[in-house]
C-alpha cells in the first residue's frame, strides 16, 4: 500500500504520463513513418532497376483512365508528337545541387490529340530566387526519350502564381497545371532523359540506395521500449532507496537521555597540608 501511495504521487504520475506519450508516439508515429519510408524507397528502387534492363514503349500505353498506375512509374517511355507553344509553366522552390532552381514543364501534344507534361529539367534561379529566361521548346515533331512519372499532389496552402513573366506551380500535377494552362492534360508526367530536344539539365534518378530510414525506424522501437523500462528502473530504485533508510531507522538502538553529573557544593579552595597539620593539632578541624 505505501508503495501505491509512493507511486500515486503528482510528480511520478505526470512522469509516468509523459513516459506513455513518448512511447505511444514511437511506436505509433514515429517508428511507422520511418519505416514506411523505407517500405516506399525500397519499392522505388526496385522499379528503377526493372526499368534499366527493359526497352522504352511509347507514352500512350501508360495513358488513360486509371493510369499510369503506381507500379508503372519510371518504365522508360517514347514521346512522339509536338510541343504545345506558350505552355511553359516553372515549378518553383527546386534545387539542383544546392543551388535554387527551376523545373520546366511544357505540354507535348500526341498523334490522338492527347497533351502529356514533359518536364523538360533545370534552369537555376537567377539572383537566388527569380525565374531565368527560358528558351522556348522546338517547334515541329520531336521524339522524346523519358520515364513515366506520377503526380506530386498539390499543398493546398500554394496556388499557382504568374510572376517573372512565368507562370508557377509548387509541385507536378496535372489536373492544377491543367487548370492553369486552360486545356486537358493526362495524367502523369514524363521526365526527360538526358540530350532530349527542349531538354535542359535533366533531373537525375534517385540514388538506389535504402538510406536511412529502416534503423531510423528500429531506434524509436527501441527507445519506445526503453522509455518504460528506464521508468520501472527508477521507480524500483527509489523504492529500495526508501526500504533502506525504513530498516535503518529501525534497527538504530534507542538512546537514553543522558545523566547530569551531581553539583558539588562550593567549599572553597582545598586547606593546605600545614593548616591541615595545625588543625589536627589544636582540634580545630576544618
Amino acid at each position: 500500500m505505501r508503495r501505491l501511495k509512493f507511486l500515486l504521487r503528482p510528480g511520478w504520475i505526470i512522469l509516468a504520463l509523459l513516459v506513455a506519450a513518448f512511447a505511444y508516439l514511437c511506436f505509433n508515429v514515429l517508428a511507422p513513418w520511418q519505416l514506411g519510408k523505407n517500405t516506399s524507397t525500397e519499392e522505388r528502387n526496385s522499379l528503377i532497376e526493372d526499368s534499366l534492363d527493359s526497352d522504352p514503349v511509347a507514352v500512350e500505353e501508360f495513358l488513360g483512365a486509371g493510369l499510369p498506375r503506381k507500379e508503372d512509374e519510371w518504365r522508360r517511355v517514347v514521346v512522339t508528337g509536338e510541343y504545345v507553344p506558350g505552355s511553359d509553366v516553372l515549378v518553383r522552390l527546386r534545387s539542383n545541387g544546392g543551388t535554387p532552381s527551376y523545373e520546366v514543364l511544357t505540354a507535348v501534344r500526341l498523334s490522338d490529340g492527347t497533351a502529356v507534361i514533359v518536364d523538360r529539367g533545370y534552369v537555376d534561379a537567377v539572383e537566388g530566387t527569380k525565374a531565368p529566361p527560358v528558351a522556348a521548346a522546338p517547334t515541329g515533331p520531336v521524339t522524346l526519350d523519358g520515364r513515366i512519372r506520377l503526380s506530386e499532389g498539390t499543398d493546398p496552402s500554394k496556388s499557382p502564381l504568374t510572376t517573372d513573366g512565368y507562370r508557377q506551380v509548387y509541385s507536378i500535377n496535372p489536373p492544377q497545371v491543367s487548370a492553369f494552362v486552360g486545356f486537358p492534360l493526362a495524367e502523369g508526367y514524363v521526365q526527360l532523359d538526358d540530350a532530349q530536344p527542349g531538354g535542359f539539365e535533366p533531373v537525375p534518378l534517385p540514388q538506389l540506395d535504402a538510406g536511412p530510414y529502416l534503423s531510423y525506424g528500429l531506434q524509436w522501437l527501441a527507445f519506445g521500449i526503453m522509455a518504460p523500462l528506464g521508468l520501472a528502473y527508477f521507480a524500483r530504485a527509489e523504492l529500495r532507496e526508501r526500504r533502506k533508510d525504513k530498516e535503518a531507522r529501525a534497527d538504530k538502538p534507542a538512546q537514553s537521555p543522558m545523566t547530569e553529573p551531581a553539583v558539588q557544593p562550593n567549599l572553597g579552595p582545598a586547606p593546605t597540608a600545614k593548616e591541615t597539620k595545625l588543625a589536627d593539632r589544636y582540634g580545630n578541624r576544618r
